[in-house]
């Protein structure tokens, strides 16, 4: 049995009715000409339920104590796997583009089963001009964004030509892949080191910089309140409806771009790809918000987890943490938010990066404490340290096949919760970037509006950066 990491276990105790925990991607194929759409959706469906061997977690359920989540808890092998339950077919007819979003975002409604190995799949034929769609949903204690997208590819190709018969949950097409890296197994923080402001941890763990180094510039940056320099999450978020406590009920949004032409902004303005998306993201709730008569004062931020590879790269590979970004939402002039935001981002990444990937976990859990703290409690709404869940993952750099039916889009579905009602994750899929805007649909009702928001937004850097046509 493999145990489960604080943060895994976090995922499970912040978990209610109102915020499932799991994580979810929508990809939009087109089936070949040559092919029958009825007998490559059926075919395809048997290959995904073939698995004598089901690779974990996708093969485990969850193993509690008499504290629940809140004491050791493992994975351990099912006894049983019901593969119809897990990988299900669902036919529809006269259905059309935006109803597959609408349908997503109902399924992405419902909690898993925790009786049950944590995932569920969803292949929907009766799109128009031959498309399929694929829907999937894994409980984030079981898998991270970079798994997920990782998953998905296991089972495609750049070759057009090409058709198999692996499925991505098989334990040998899992191992064949090199995907064991996924999840590196971690131990979950001793007491010891969770008191990480003592000197003690700061020299037991080596680094130049350190945690406790780390942790003093953010606590100036905190109560020096320095012109959003350095934005932390222990200020509470300016009031907007994205803070509000959200209801069960889902709205997703796809909205794509071109990467090229966000690369050219970055490059012009001089930042990088992740600064002009969350320029965009920060363009695109101004907008929202001004044309309600909403938009406060003060900026709103982002919570941006980031990827960071540390200097000691033989031993511990990429690191991963989360910053929180100024969106520079109280600024008229794209150009001087686009600086904020890049200016935050940079102060962010300085700061991790003279840490180790140790001491970059435990920042991130501590410096998320309160709101963490706050979510497992049920009252995020009350202390929301931002607005919006900001996620960039990278994904393939080619053209993808499942089959010989080409990948057309590839959404991911973050979670939302009680004081952050919107979550935007997206992807590279060969030269676009695919967004999935998942929002609360009671709270954020119109979240269509945020597409064409966010196409408005990278026009304007584009004049910001004189790259209008």
């Amino acid at each position: 049995m493999e145990r489960l990491s604080f943060m895994d276990r976090w995922y499970l105790l912040a978990e209610r009715r109102e915020t499932p925990m799991h994580v979810g991607g929508l990809c939009l194929f087109t089936v070949p000409e040559e092919e029958d759409e009825a007998e490559f959706v059926r075919r395809q469906v048997d290959i995904l339920r073939s698995p004598e061997d089901w690779r974990p977690p996708f093969g485990h359920r969850l193993k509690v104590g008499p504290l629940g989540p809140a004491g050791p808890t493992y994975w351990e092998p099912a006894e049983h796997l019901d593969v119809d339950y897990h990988v299900r077919h669902v036919v529809l007819s006269e259905l059309r583009r935006e109803d597959v979003f609408g349908l997503t975002a109902r399924l992405h409604e419902s909690l898993l089963d925790r009786r049950r190995p944590l995932w569920e799949v969803h292949l929907i034929e009766g799109l128009p001009d031959r498309r399929v769609a694929l829907y999937s949903k894994v409980h984030h204690a079981a898998i991270d964004g970079v798994s997920a997208v990782r998953l998905a590819l296991e089972m495609m190709s750049p070759e057009p030509a090409e058709r198999h018969d692996r499925s991505p949950f098989a334990r040998h097409i899992h191992e064949r892949a090199g995907a064991g890296r996924d999840r590196p197994e971690r131990e979950p923080p001793t007491p010891r080191e969770l008191a990480a402001v003592a000197e003690g941890l700061h020299e037991s763990l080596g680094s130049r910089t350190g945690l406790l180094a780390g942790l003093r510039t953010y606590a100036r940056a905190w109560w020096s309140d320095e012109a959003q320099a350095l934005p932390t999450a222990w200020t509470p978020e300016p009031e907007t409806r994205f803070g509000n406590r959200i209801s069960g009920r889902r709205s997703l949004v796809g909205h794509s771009c071109s990467l090229s032409r966000v690369r050219a902004v970055g490059k012009a303005l001089g930042g990088t790809l992740n600064d002009v998306v969350l320029a965009m993201c920060g363009g695109a709730l101004r907008r929202y918000l001004d044309v309600r008569g909403e938009l406060p004062e003060q900026p709103l931020r982002a919570m941006a987890p980031v990827s960071l590879r540390t200097e000691e790269r033989g031993r511990v590979g990429n690191a991963v943490g989360a910053l929180v970004a100024n969106l520079g939402t109280h600024l008229s002039d794209p150009g001087a938010r686009f600086e904020a935001v890049a200016a935050s981002m940079s102060a962010g990444k300085a700061l991790l990066r003279g840490m180790s990937a140790r001491e970059i976990e435990l920042f991130t859990l501590l410096t998320l404490t309160p709101a963490q703290l706050a979510a497992v409690l049920g009252f995020g709404d009350r202390f929301s340290p931002y607005s919006v869940v900001v996620s960039n993952v990278r994904g393939p750099r080619e053209r993808q096949y499942w089959n010989g039916a080409c990948l057309d889009g590839l959404y991911a579905m973050g979670g939302i919760s009680h004081g952050c009602a919107l979550n935007i994750t997206l992807l590279s899929n060969a030269d676009r970037l695919d967004f999935g805007i998942l929002a609360c649909r009671d709270v954020v009702p119109d979240a269509q509006r945020l597409s064409d928001d966010l196409r408005c937004a990278l026009e304007d850097l584009e004049r910001a950066a004189g790259l209008a046509t």
